[in-house]
């Protein structure tokens, strides 16, 4: 299976069309008169699901047979991923599993058993949940619906890029959360391939950041799951990643980490500034942004604020002593 190119997310664009809508690029006036720079919030929590991961999801199960769809699809999830598969398969009336750890908060069990698919929780990392998903698939014959390492996953993912483009043509740097690296891989994909000047910066939080510290090894490595506001960034990346690890290699900028703490008050900012709950991996962008100085004076920048699947205790217990 060949690596995607810019011509993969353009047909991926095309295909979603009829289940995904465009995501609006707000301003941010408070960020930019901190940062002296205008910054840009690309507000992927206005999907129906409430992720991102709805691009992917849909152009991977819009480009199986007829034959696969009937047959079922599953998926192993942190949540989003979860609920974007879950959404798309009710959408279009396909049977679908999902498969989750214990670790995956309340919130997103509760959303994935509103969804409809069948929920099947299992182990204590998403590590667990995925090596559980690959032997039922097995044994029913469904279609496994990766969350991030596969082509037109990736390719979904990248038709971000294409709206950050239409949107902001003199786009100097985006600033992405970083997982798996799907999200990742299709922007990057799509923005160097039309401009390799603009600067692409991935984040991910200290507690268990897989890709970071895999980047840094020259090759896939296994971390234990620790407790952290961006549950949605955990989990391994496969120690037979085919595309996303070097995708990231040689098209990303950079990738830093952040912490709990700046986190915390990137929820409690976006919420004072902009009305918005997000959850904790949603506003690692913004906790880069103050955290590290990652806005310079005069860039345009845009972060992606990739998901709201956050519960008001969690919110409220993270963000109070910032607000």
């Amino acid at each position: 299976m060949a690596k995607p190119d810019i011509r993969d997310i353009w047909a991926a664009r095309r295909r979603i069309a009829s289940l995904v809508a465009e995501t609006p690029l707000f301003f941010s006036p408070a960020l930019s008169e901190d940062t002296r720079s205008s910054v840009f919030l690309k507000m992927e929590i206005f999907h129906e699901p409430g992720s991102f991961k709805i691009r992917g999801a849909a152009n991977k199960i819009l480009s199986l047979t007829p034959e696969q769809q009937k047959a079922g699809i599953a998926t192993f999830s942190t949540g989003n991923h979860g609920l974007a598969t879950a959404y798309v398969a009710k959408r279009l009336g396909i049977p679908a599993f999902v498969f989750i750890s214990e670790r995956v908060p309340a919130v997103k069990v509760q959303a994935l058993r509103r969804m409809g698919a069948t929920l099947m929780i299992h182990g204590h990392g998403q590590d667990d949940a995925e090596e559980y998903c690959y032997k039922v698939a097995r044994e029913r014959g469904l279609t496994i619906v990766q969350p991030f390492d596969d082509p037109e996953v990736i390719s979904g993912h990248g038709t971000i890029g294409l709206e950050l483009l239409n949107d902001c043509p003199q786009l100097d740097k985006v600033i992405v959360p970083l997982s798996g690296g799907g999200l990742l891989s299709g922007i990057a994909l799509a923005l160097k391939s039309t401009d390799p000047g603009i600067k692409v910066i991935g984040v991910s939080m200290e507690r268990s950041p897989v890709m970071y510290h895999s980047l840094r090894a020259g090759k896939p490595v296994v971390l234990k799951e620790e407790d952290t506001l961006a549950d949605s960034l955990l989990g391994g990346i496969g120690q037979n990643n085919r595309f996303t690890f070097r995708i990231v290699r040689e098209l990303v900028d950079e990738t830093v980490l952040v912490s709990e703490e700046a986190i915390a008050e990137g929820m409690a900012y976006l919420f004072k500034n902009h009305q918005i709950v997000v959850e904790g991996a949603a506003a690692t962008g913004i906790a880069a942004i103050r955290q590290l100085d990652l806005a310079k004076p005069g860039e345009n920048v845009a972060v992606i604020i990739t998901g709201k699947s956050v519960d008001a205790s969690t919110f409220m217990n993270a963000t109070q002593k910032y607000l």
